[in-house]
């Protein structure tokens, strides 16, 4: 099998302060001008997903309402894949180019992800206009700003979890998801957009 040769440019960190990329020093000058761009693309690897078992994985019992019962792992965002690599859209809230650090209005990643690449979102490459999707997901949010304010919990299959623990911890993260996104959006849409 080939072997491919990736490069951890840095980590993200989430902490009380909000998320940030924080860039590992000889990657900082592949920010320069990033800032003229509102969003980005993330590209990370979901570390915790590393090992034999999650990387064998193919089918996926489906944790959404209303989707068919299994789900290949390609037709799902899940972090147990053949190369667990993760991809994220998120809103550039300020660049701080001395210390390389992005500071981000979201991300949906664990504290200390290792962060392969950063891609400036361009709408012409990255935006479908009219995407056909599966009658199960069609009702889902179009964008990302719409997707803070989407209630995520009426769509998932919550007794799959593991433990009580497990799903309290998803419930929280999604609650925090959509705090997050609507604050930051009604704070850099009354501020900035007139």
């Amino acid at each position: 099998m080939e072997k491919l040769d990736l490069k951890v440019i840095g980590k993200i960190q989430n902490d009380d302060n909000g998320s940030k990329l924080v860039l590992n020093k000889n990657y900082i000058k592949g920010l320069t001008n990033i800032n003229d761009f509102s969003y980005i693309n993330i590209i990370w690897w979901f570390d915790k997903c590393d090992n034999n078992k999650s990387r064998t994985k193919l089918l996926e019992n489906s944790p959404y309402k209303n989707a068919p019962n299994l789900l290949g792992t390609f037709a799902t965002r899940s972090p147990e894949r053949p190369n667990p690599i993760g991809l994220s859209c998120s809103y550039v809230t300020y660049v701080d180019y001395d210390n390389g650090i992005i500071g981000l209005a979201y991300i949906d990643a664990d504290n200390e992800t290792p962060i392969l690449d950063i891609k400036p979102y361009i709408p012409s490459l990255d935006r479908v206009e009219n995407p056909i999707m599966p009658n199960w997901c069609s009702y889902w949010p179009k964008n990302i700003e719409e997707s803070g304010k989407f209630n995520w919990e009426s769509v998932f299959n919550f007794w799959q979890f593991n433990s009580i623990k497990e799903f309290i911890y998803f419930t929280i993260i999604i609650k925090m998801r959509q705090i997050v996104f609507y604050l930051s959006h009604k704070l850099i849409y009354g501020l900035f957009i007139k």
